[in-house]
């Protein structure tokens, strides 16, 4: 689910909600007891690190996706007067470079659910700023041919 979504999910929650209701059912004047400043809600540590682990993982079949790719450009030589050579050159190179992205990609996304993990008391916002960098610096190229047709 994105993150947009996801905020746009919580704020009509908000407003839906009465003046002594609230989402996590607890009266609002709940005193300091354990959690308070959570309203009660627990994360589980296990939970964000495995998470990270599973993004992780997704590095190791990545790498091997570039080794065949690698094996499969062998032989091509520089490809100088053969159009469909030169051709296949330039897109092994856009391939290489968008797989080694996703490797990446996956090694910072691992990185930030490991943080969120040790670390319970990041906010929302401190959170969605770390996905936010990470979606920027591997921002996808626009599609070619345009953008989705108008109206729909």
């Amino acid at each position: 689910m994105a993150w947009d979504e996801w905020e746009q999910i919580k704020a009509g929650v908000a407003e839906r909600q009465s003046g002594g209701t609230q989402l996590n059912q607890l009266s609002a004047e709940t005193g300091s007891s354990a959690g308070a400043g959570t309203g009660g809600l627990k994360s589980s540590k296990k939970a964000w690190l495995s998470a990270g682990e599973g993004v992780g993982s997704l590095r190791g079949p990545v790498g091997t996706a570039l080794g065949k790719l690698a094996d499969g450009q062998a032989g091509l030589g520089e490809g100088e007067g053969c159009l469909s050579a030169a051709a296949q050159k330039e897109l092994y190179a856009s391939w290489k470079r968008y797989a080694e992205d996703v490797g990446k990609r996956c090694g910072s996304l691992q990185k930030i659910l490991e943080q969120v993990g040790h670390d319970q008391l990041r906010t929302d916002e401190a959170v969605k700023g770390e996905f936010d960098r990470v979606k920027s610096a591997y921002a996808d190229t626009a599609a070619v041919g345009g953008g989705a047709p108008q109206g729909r």
